[in-house]
This record gives C-alpha cells, sequence and structure tokens, in this order.
C-alpha cells in the first residue's frame, strides 16, 4: 500500500480517553470521498492491531516499539484519584501520593499509568477493566488513580476527583508502523499538526512552491551577484575617492594652476593695454 489509490478508506484505532472527533470532522471536510473509520480500542490492543494491519494509525499511550512504530507524541495528561462525592480527599485542590497511603487503591488490570510501585493498600483482588474499579470507588470500597481523561470518561454524579502531583502521567501519541507511512496517514499527521489545507509538508516528493531547488538556488546566485557588482562598484568609487583624497595637494595643485593661468592671461591683457599709443 503505497498512497491513497490503494486505500480506498481510513481506519483510526484510538485508546479509551482520546477524543478524536476534532481531527474527524477536519477529515470529512478535506477528505469528503475517503471514509474514515473510528474504532475504540483498549489501550493494549492498538499495537496489535496496527501491527496486523487492522488500522491505519492509532491514538495509543506511550510507550510503544519505537524500533516498529513511528510516533507523534500529542499531549501528556494529568492523573487524578477518583473518590467519591464527600470524601476527605476533596477537601484539597490536589493531593499527593503519600496522602493516599493509608487507602485502599485499585490497580485494574487495564492500568495505563505503568506504577512500580502503586500507591495505598492493595485491594483484595485487582478489578478487571477501569469501568469495573470506577464501579467499586461509587460502592466506596476503595479510591483509583488514573489519567484525567478516563476519570471523565467515566464520570457519575456520585463521583469526582483531584490531581495527584506526584503521580506517573500518561502520554498520548499518533503512531504508525514505518513501514507503511501512506499519502493518507501523511493526510492525518497534517490535521493532528494543525496544517493548513494547502501545505505541502509530509507529503513524499512534494516540492515547495516556486521551482526546483535548482531553480531556486539559481535564483538565489542572481540575487546575489548583484549585489557583488554593486559592492564591488561601491568599492570602485571609494578607491577613486580614496585616490583624490591621497592627491588632495594634487587638488589644490591643480586649482593654483588654473588660478596661474588666469593671473598670466590677466598680466598680459593689462600689458596690452598699457601698451596703447597715446593720443596726440
Amino acid at each position: 500500500m503505497t498512497g491513497s489509490e490503494a486505500s480506498p478508506s481510513f481506519r483510526l484505532a484510538y485508546v479509551p480517553g482520546a477524543t478524536p472527533a476534532k481531527w474527524a470532522r477536519i477529515w470529512n471536510e478535506r477528505l469528503p470521498d475517503i471514509p474514515l473509520e473510528l474504532v475504540q480500542v483498549p489501550a493494549a490492543d492498538v499495537p496489535g492491531m496496527l501491527r496486523d494491519g487492522a488500522a491505519d494509525a492509532g491514538l495509543v499511550r506511550l510507550p510503544v516499539d519505537r524500533t516498529f512504530f513511528s510516533a507523534i507524541p500529542l499531549y501528556t495528561e494529568t492523573t487524578v484519584v477518583i473518590v467519591p462525592k464527600g470524601h476527605l480527599v476533596t477537601a484539597a485542590d490536589e493531593v499527593s501520593v503519600e496522602d493516599l497511603a493509608d487507602e485502599v487503591v485499585f490497580h485494574p488490570l487495564d492500568d495505563v499509568l505503568g506504577w512500580e510501585r502503586p500507591p495505598g493498600e492493595p485491594a483484595f483482588e485487582r478489578p478487571a477493566t477501569t469501568e469495573d474499579a470506577v464501579e467499586l470507588v461509587a460502592a466506596g470500597v476503595g479510591l483509583l488513580v488514573v489519567p484525567q481523561s478516563l476519570a471523565r470518561l467515566h464520570h457519575r454524579r456520585d463521583l469526582t476527583y483531584r490531581p495527584v502531583v506526584d503521580a506517573p502521567q500518561s502520554s498520548v501519541a499518533l503512531a504508525w508502523p514505518e513501514e507503511r507511512t501512506t499519502d493518507l496517514v501523511d493526510d492525518f499527521i497534517g490535521i493532528v499538526r494543525g496544517r493548513t489545507v494547502n501545505s505541502t509538508r509530509g507529503r513524499g516528493g512534494a516540492r515547495t512552491p516556486g521551482g526546483s531547488q535548482d531553480d531556486r538556488t539559481g535564483a538565489a546566485d542572481a540575487r546575489r551577484k548583484p549585489a557583488a557588482g554593486k559592492a564591488t562598484g561601491r568599492a570602485g568609487k571609494a578607491t577613486t575617492t580614496r585616490a583624490g583624497s591621497g592627491g588632495s595637494g594634487g587638488s589644490r595643485g591643480g586649482r593654483g594652476a588654473k588660478g596661474a593661468k588666469g593671473a598670466r592671461t590677466a598680466k598680459e591683457t593689462k600689458g596690452t593695454k598699457r601698451g596703447r599709443p597715446r593720443r596726440p
């Protein structure tokens, strides 16, 4: 698959919490003839889909295998703790991991924060999913630490959350198999990066408007040559001026010669007048 001709549609996998709606809207405006299919997949499953070709690109949680995938980091999320409304934690605007030391904190099997050691007291059993853990928090059994987007995704009226200032954070990136960087992948990269519809960045072999590289180099040389000639002209003028300045005495001598010539002419004329015969 080397271009849009071989890919009549574009499939984007994305992890829970990611929100590709804005980019999908722009895609539909720019490429209305190429359907964009959005597929929400558990975070752990997105890399496998991309490897198998079941999706063209994906919004993933880092890290990913950079020997196989190209990835563009998009943003890093705030980490929060989900608690029942009225819980003691809600008295503060933010908390630390140490503040959770005496609480039961769930660590679901689909956790995306990559803890070296999860905070708080471990639960009797690890919930299978984040959604299951949220249900247990609502039941008053314990707390849950997640990226903020997941707290919003599983929002409930009886729950709230607070930032955890020293917890690990999760970063979201756009990723795709490096060997399958198609024109459509480039189109989606451009949308994510905010390029305008007329931008040619990211397209393989795209040339910058205004001619080839050789044309642009020649034009630059042509622009530089007159400047060099002008500089030479200025140098020549300066040389002439310096020569004149260096011979300033000669210049004055020139003016003196001219004055001497004028004096001689006047003397001869005066002499001629004195030589006229007097009238009787």
